[in-house]
């Protein structure tokens, strides 16, 4: 484990990471058009970019853009994608990388055959492999570390698996990919197992993907995760399982339970949504406060919230109601909007939290100012007090394996102790989960916990340098 040895050390925290979606199918009829319904169900995971490539086991074509899945695709566009093979991917970006370069799935055409890639995660050691490879004389097309990938197992030897061996063994950080060859599917997972695979069936093929929600939609079967340091080759005599190392651990990012993840996903075979009921009940165990009711800030905090009003036996409402045709305006807003974004995303139901005491759930605070703006806007509509309770530890440090955390100084509790925070956001009280009742709450000890007490599961890189304690 390791710990970043000051704070000034957050070179590769500059830009906001990205959190992605991935799936992939094999061997089903109209393969592009079930991705682009297994897309629909990863919407959450990104919405400012999209893409589909699909192979009839002789070519691979692809068709991506920004935008949302329904802004890109329509039937015209996906009866284009033939064949029973497909892999498709949902984008989130920072602005400065939000470039149609960057947009996934990859492809690779090369004289020993073409290859399209989508990856979900943050290579550590980005810089370091990219410079390598430019000095040997790799041209890259996009700023995206995915692109990594795709140059390592260019230029690695072998049969395909070989080389994709090759490449996984020399990527540090977070990622689960999927590759899809013209007649054969690969699942990849990291050492760490910091991002999530799972593997399906449906019918005669298979699919694989970031969370098992979008099983539900091509109605497939789970049949297994893809384990830390594992890939699965799928062809049409089924599933082969490769062990590209044995240096391993499980570590699945904390924030895919407590906030990425869909509810009616399982992550590691734990349910999101039990494990968030269990954690909001764990965070009103030992809670004294005097309220009427307890409400949640939607939608990631519905189920700890919950779980805080089973514990605590206070009433659950809905006090806050979410705004769901806010859409992609929201994204890039005026400073107008900055202003009045919570507004524009959720409204206080003004009859239920009027004069009222309200234990207000959510999932974690990262700048403190949409707390404190729906905090005022409780109170605004008439609450007497706020009480915020917060199903995760304090965010503390930034991640290098894809989440959107950014730097020390974007997180407020890297700078304020619980109190302090309390004022800043106008709330009544304050309280957060200790690290072990996360550990609790998530029924595992398998999480990685660095955004919340600074230790990191892999060695940090940046500019050449690794950094450590």
């Amino acid at each position: 484990m390791h710990k970043l040895n000051s704070k000034s050390c957050y070179v590769n925290a500059k830009k906001i990471n990205e959190e992605c979606g991935c799936f992939g199918i094999y061997n089903v009829e109209n393969a592009a058009s079930m991705t682009y319904f297994g897309l629909h169900a990863l919407q959450h995971r990104g919405q400012q970019a999209c893409g589909i490539a699909s192979s009839d086991n002789s070519n691979i074509l692809c068709i991506k853009n920004q935008g949302l899945l329904t802004e890109v695709f329509n039937a015209t566009v996906i009866d284009k994608l033939i064949g029973s093979n497909a892999v498709g991917h949902v984008r989130y970006a920072t602005q400065s990388e939000n470039i149609i370069e960057n947009v996934q799935p990859l492809m690779c055409r090369a004289h020993q055959g073409e290859f399209a890639v989508v990856h979900n995660g943050q290579i550590v050691n980005s810089q370091e492999l990219r410079f390598e490879l430019e000095q040997n004389g790799s041209i890259f097309q996009s700023t995206s570390d995915s692109e990594i990938i795709s140059h390592l197992i260019q230029k690695a030897e072998g049969k395909m698996i070989d080389k994709i061996k090759a490449a996984a063994n020399m990527l540090q950080g977070a990622f689960a990919f999927i590759i899809m060859t013209k007649d054969c599917m690969y699942g990849i997972r990291d050492n760490n197992g910091l991002r999530p695979l799972s593997v399906g069936k449906i019918g005669e093929g298979y699919c694989v993907t970031s969370e098992t929600c979008a099983f539900d939609i091509v109605n497939a079967k789970f049949l297994f995760d893809v384990m830390p340091g594992e890939i699965i080759k799928i062809t049409p005599d089924g599933v082969e399982h490769v062990q590209y190392t044995t240096n391993t651990q499980h570590k699945m990012c904390a924030m895919e339970y407590i906030y990425f993840a869909r509810p009616d996903s399982d992550i590691d075979q734990i349910n999101v949504h039990t494990a968030r009921r269990n954690s909001g009940r764990i965070l009103a165990r030992n809670d004294e406060v005097v309220a009427d009711i307890v409400i949640g800030v939607p939608d990631s905090s519905l189920s700890a919230a919950q779980g805080y009003s089973e514990m605590s036996k206070l009433p659950y409402e809905l006090g806050l109601i979410k705004n769901r045709y806010v859409g992609r305006t929201f994204i890039q807003p005026t400073q107008k909007q900055r202003e009045n974004g919570v507004r524009m995303k959720l409204s206080a139901v003004s009859s239920i939290v009027k004069n009222k005491k309200i234990v207000m759930v959510d999932d974690s605070i990262v700048r403190g100012t949409t707390s404190k703006r729906i905090v005022q806007l409780l109170k605004d509509a008439g609450a007497s007090e706020v009480h915020v309770r917060i199903a995760s530890s304090p965010l503390i440090s930034p991640c290098f394996y894809g989440v959107d955390t950014s730097t020390y100084d974007e997180l407020i509790s890297a700078r304020l102790n619980v109190d302090e925070l309390c004022e800043f956001i106008g709330a009544d009280s304050l309280k957060f989960l200790e690290v072990d009742e996360m550990f609790e709450g998530n029924y595992t000890n398998n999480l990685c916990v660095a955004c919340f007490n600074e230790v990191y599961p892999t060695q940090l890189y940046s500019l050449g340098k690794i950094l450590k304690k």
